[in-house]
């Protein structure tokens, strides 16, 4: 079972100077055994806030690559996942250029965390219409492997087209870091199944785990995956008390990387969840 950290750009991470915050804790969970930092995103909030948005509108949150690129600086082996970046927020041709850089610059360390989003207001902020988000982000998705990886990158589809262009450097990951699909829905299943090399959910106690593994097999029944793909890795941000007991019943699920939500209210805590975590979880 490998172990993240969620939360690396967010709430009291997301507006401290980078050795006191992000960097000062993704240090520690590096030296603690931690395999993973993650980020998460929303480019605005609602204010004032209102459901579904999971966030108050104040609440600070860095941009996922800039911050993944200032935690790569500080780190040598810690992978650095997005969790998740609003594929259909993006254009994806900016978004490829951003990820190449921080895979490059981290020797090969990224992982493509991907959501469709939720929230209304922010894509009305951003002039983009939630309609079609799902079909947009496995165009971008298709886009962006083809710009990291093609000899000549060329993509048509009903959203975004290019030929002729090339974007240097490439991630250090061919054919690009790989895509983690987060999402608890039969849609998010089949794209995890047929285009993602992992499946993330997040927030979770057991029984919900197991209705989206049940989905994911009832997905992979249904629908061929490639070859290329490989195993489909399953990760998991639990909605219970981290325990040496609870990684293991996740573990018997299936689940192979557990991605925690720290208890702290400061860098000062956060550290403290993370000196803890590697002494009962990953020593």
């Amino acid at each position: 079972m490998n172990i993240g950290l969620f939360q690396i750009n967010m709430g009291a991470l997301g507006d401290a100077p980078g050795s006191e915050g992000a960097g000062r804790i993704a240090v520690a969970a590096e030296a603690a055994g931690f395999e993973s930092v993650w980020t998460g995103e929303h480019v605005v909030l609602p204010d004032p806030q209102v459901p579904p948005s999971p966030l108050p509108p104040l609440h600070p949150m860095l941009d996922p690559a800039v911050a993944l690129a200032y935690v790569a600086a500080v780190t040598t082996e810690i992978k650095l996942g997005t969790g998740i970046i609003i594929v259909p927020q993006r254009n994806p041709l900016v978004l490829a250029k951003e990820l190449a850089s921080v895979d490059v610059l981290s020797g090969g360390r990224l992982l493509f965390g991907v959501g469709v989003g939720y929230l209304g207001p922010e894509f009305d902020a951003l002039g983009i219409p939630m309609a079609d988000r799902a079909r947009r982000t496995e165009e971008y998705i298709e886009a962006m492997r083809a710009i990291w990886s093609m000899d000549s990158p060329a993509y048509k589809g009903k959203f975004v087209e290019f030929a002729g262009v090339q974007a240097r450097p490439r991630p250090t990951q061919q054919p690009g870091p790989p895509v983690v699909m987060g999402g608890h829905t039969a849609p998010a299943f089949r794209r995890s199944v047929t285009m993602s090399e992992g499946w993330y959910g997040f927030a979770l106690d057991y029984d919900a785990t197991q209705r989206c593994l049940d989905g994911l097999a009832e997905a992979a029944a249904r629908y061929d995956r490639p070859e290329s793909l490989g195993r489909l890795e399953i990760t998991v941000t639990p909605r219970v008390r981290p325990t040496p007991e609870m990684a293991e019943r996740f573990a018997e699920m299936g689940v192979d990387r557990l991605v925690l939500l720290p208890n702290g209210q400061n860098t000062d805590e956060i550290a403290a969840f993370v000196d803890h975590i590697g002494t009962t979880l990953l020593n």
